[in-house]
């Protein structure tokens, strides 16, 4: 059975700590999976992660309903959590359209968007519609040209909007919230001011728990660590070096062998090269 809300919930009132893993396909998904963490997010990042572009503002829904689905085929137990990309929630129609995909189509257990007071209405409408809603606040990816890619509201005047933020979505009906590159001591403090799950990243140790994406926990990218993370591992110079020793076997002729082919009775393939005539066909 998947994790629910109510079993997030549950871990939360309990005080345990709640990890979450964004990942975007099958494979991923069923490690995820295999390793015990309760949630994996489907997030809107798959944009530079997976495609390449420079922001996730190209991404669409399509796209995130394509990683859902690829998502929920690998993993039956934790909760799926999606990203409504750039632009799809601008009103409570396009809203409650796109999650209604998510949710149907992409088999989402839940939506996550962006913003504070001013998308409480959206996510006040969204649950009464019967989408749970996961809020997001601090460095909010889609708005990166207007904020920057850097820590956010280290200011008194940001930091109390922040808390004011926070509060609303909560009041809107969120079920949790993301608090991505702010302060530490104001993620604690924002978090001691809710009654629901902060999930941390790049936001210190005193949120209800942590999402961190797949590839930077194992090393998946050579050129760039981001500092709120830790690389569990350095996959991406044993993949390399695999990739390595593989083409060179190629080239060499160590690989494939026997032991990596089907066999044939040489009675059956002499009865299907019967009767060609090769050097006939080479003097035609």
């Amino acid at each position: 059975m998947r994790t629910s809300i109510a079993d997030i919930r549950a871990a939360y009132l309990r005080g345990e700590r709640i990890p979450m893993i964004t990942a975007y396909d099958y494979t991923s998904a069923q490690l995820v999976e295999q390793a015990g963490v309760p949630m994996i997010l489907v997030g809107d990042s798959l944009g530079m992660v997976v495609q390449g572009h420079d922001s996730t503002l190209p991404v669409t829904v399509d796209d995130m309903i394509y990683h859902s689905r690829a998502v929920i085929r690998g993993c039956a137990t934790p909760m799926v959590v999606t990203d409504l990309p750039f632009l799809t929630y601008a009103t409570e129609t396009d809203a409650l359209r796109h999650a209604a995909r998510l949710l149907a189509e992409g088999g989402a257990t839940s939506v996550k968007l962006e913003g504070g007071r001013p998308v409480a209405p959206t996510v006040r409408r969204l649950v009464q519609a019967g989408i749970p809603v996961m809020g997001h606040l601090g460095f909010t990816p889609q708005s990166v040209n207007q904020i920057g890619m850097r820590v956010q509201a280290k200011e008194s005047a940001a930091a109390r909007e922040l808390i004011e933020d926070a509060l609303a979505l909560q009041a809107a009906g969120a079920w949790a919230i993301v608090l991505e590159l702010i302060p530490a001591p104001l993620a604690t403090a924002v978090t001691a001011q809710l009654d629901i799950p902060t999930i941390g990243i790049g936001a210190g140790p005193g949120c209800s728990g942590e999402v961190q994406v797949w590839h930077d926990l194992l090393g998946l990218f050579s050129d760039f660590v981001p500092r709120h993370t830790r690389r569990y591992r350095t996959l991406a110079e044993e993949i390399t070096s695999g990739l390595r020793e593989y083409a060179d076997d190629v080239r060499s002729g160590a690989f494939p062998t026997e032991k990596n082919s089907a066999a044939m009775d040489p009675a059956v393939l002499a009865e299907a090269l019967y009767g060609l005539d090769r050097s006939a066909e080479t003097e035609g």
